[in-house]
């Protein structure tokens, strides 16, 4: 079972493991998969995917979903970090964020 986004975390990094025949996705990565899917709202994104904007309903806080290894097949594993109003606002449309 995967637990929701606590008041201190403000920086999630999945990482990939090499199983030797295949690529998994760690605990982290099936955490943030988890929670992109069951807990938090989308609210934007840069028009490719690849940045995700989202809330979190439970506290309004804003988390930005990233692939930042680019070179890597797919993206990489995924990062949730925390962005402030301000930097989800110069970033996406947001409306009524």
């Amino acid at each position: 079972m995967h637990t929701d986004l606590q008041p201190g975390e403000s920086d999630l990094i999945g990482q990939w493991l090499d199983l030797g025949s295949r690529i998994e996705g760690d605990a982290m990565t099936a955490r943030i998969q988890w929670l992109i899917a069951e807990r938090l709202e989308r609210l934007s994104d840069d028009g490719g995917g690849w940045e995700v904007l989202y809330r979190d309903p439970r506290d309004g806080r804003l988390w930005e979903l990233t692939y930042p290894h680019g070179q890597m097949h797919g993206g990489g594993p995924p990062r949730l970090h925390l962005l402030s109003p301000e930097q989800a606002s110069a970033k996406y449309r947001l409306g009524d964020a």
